[in-house]
């Protein structure tokens, strides 16, 4: 097991932050890093061209390596999970009567993007929703991911989920999904944000078209960061940006003149204009070697370990909480009897210094490897008022 790392973030002894699917506090070791790049970033004249390639191949490198990605090389820094799904969707665009498919209620980056292609294209944008979460009903992830099959036929070109449903959780079944695309024809592309680094993940047996994810989450990055995997479908695709260093021999700067019509191989042109940058890059690979240091598997089991008398002392109080099996770890929903407030609840929780999110009709808790057993006990006592 971990060691709890709440005394390496700084939390007040009084607050209950169960709040990592809205953003991760920073760990020490990537407040230290922070701090030495700014001092680095003061004298400019020691930043040469390993800093601009040579620590962005080491990120790559980096998040390959969690992710299981063969190819380091597919990996892309980007500002944002928006900046990476809208790339997807520049080169993933439909023909006139085909589809593509998103979820219900999933992160608007996600569905934006797509309802934007759809429109522009006169595709159709099918929207696979859940039946409602209601007592009686102890699960339904199972009938979510059929009916998410069901969707799927010959004229479906992109679907677009995240593996965990930000909101409350849900576990999508990516494997059964990637094997119906590629039946169809059909490109996968996986929001990852609210899951990558916290829940394991095999891109390289998977084999989804694209993976994008936010940094400042469960990758315990700093804000503004990103990455984007991109598989073969996307070789020969148009970035978003124009960038210098997104073209063939840009690390030679004497000669970048002479104008290249090549762009770099795989998802290096993607990547955005500013990539290289010396405050983040050193705090985002402090945050990456953490990682790897942990394990995705080692944290799902702390989460899970931490959370797993949750469900069956909030049932009894009457909420409604997916099954373990059919949800993420590190990410549940809390939905609330239809004699309570929601909005009621959540004011509760804020006025004990117990922070969750209201994401639709759920109460969103989202521990990590800073949370104890208190403040599991604290959620369980503010929500009984």
């Amino acid at each position: 097991m971990i060691d709890c790392q709440r005394p390496n973030v700084q939390l007040p002894p009084d607050q209950h932050y169960l709040n990592l699917a809205y953003m991760a506090p920073l760990h020490s070791k990537v407040i230290a890093a922070g701090e030495m790049a700014f001092r680095r970033q003061a004298t400019p004249w020691s930043l040469g061209v390993d800093a601009m390639f040579a620590e962005v191949d080491d990120l790559r490198t980096l998040f390959a390596r969690l992710t299981g990605i063969r190819e380091s090389s597919r990996v892309a820094l980007m500002p944002s999970a928006s900046y990476g799904l809208a790339t997807a969707a520049n080169n993933l665009v439909p023909r006139a009567g085909q589809n593509i498919i998103v979820v219900g209620d999933q992160f608007p980056s996600n569905y934006y993007a797509w309802s934007r292609s759809c429109r522009d294209a006169s595709a159709e944008l099918r929207i696979v929703s859940a039946v409602k979460a209601k007592s009686g009903i102890p699960s339904r992830s199972a009938e979510w991911n059929q009916r998410l099959l069901e969707a799927i036929d010959s004229q479906t070109r992109v679907v677009a989920i995240p593996n965990v449903h930000w909101s409350d959780g849900t576990l999508f079944d990516l494997k059964a999904v990637r094997t119906r695309t590629n039946e169809v024809g059909a490109a996968l592309v996986i929001d990852g944000t609210q899951s990558v680094g916290a829940v394991p993940i095999d891109v390289g047996a998977l084999k989804p078209d694209a993976l994008i994810c936010a940094g400042y989450k469960t990758l315990l990055c700093p804000y503004g960061t990103a990455f984007g995997y991109f598989g073969p479908r996307f070789d020969d695709g148009k970035p978003i940006e124009e960038t210098w260093v997104g073209r063939d021999n840009s690390s030679d700067f004497a000669n970048l003149v002479n104008y290249q019509e090549t762009y770099q191989p795989h998802a290096l042109r993607y990547e955005a204009g500013g990539r290289s940058n010396f405050i983040t890059m050193p705090m985002v690979r402090a945050a990456l070697e953490l990682l790897l240091e942990w394990t995705p598997a080692a944290i799902s089991d702390y989460c899970r370990e931490l959370t797993k008398s949750l469900p069956e002392r909030l049932r009894a109080q009457g909420f409604w909480i997916e099954d373990t099996c059919h949800r993420s770890p590190q990410l549940f929903g809390i939905r609330v009897p239809d004699s309570q407030d929601v909005t009621q609840l959540f004011q509760v929780l804020e006025e004990r210094n117990i922070a969750v999110s209201l994401r639709g009709d759920a109460l969103r808790v989202s521990p990590h490897l800073y949370n104890t057993a208190a403040d599991i006990d604290a959620l369980v006592e503010a929500l009984a008022v």
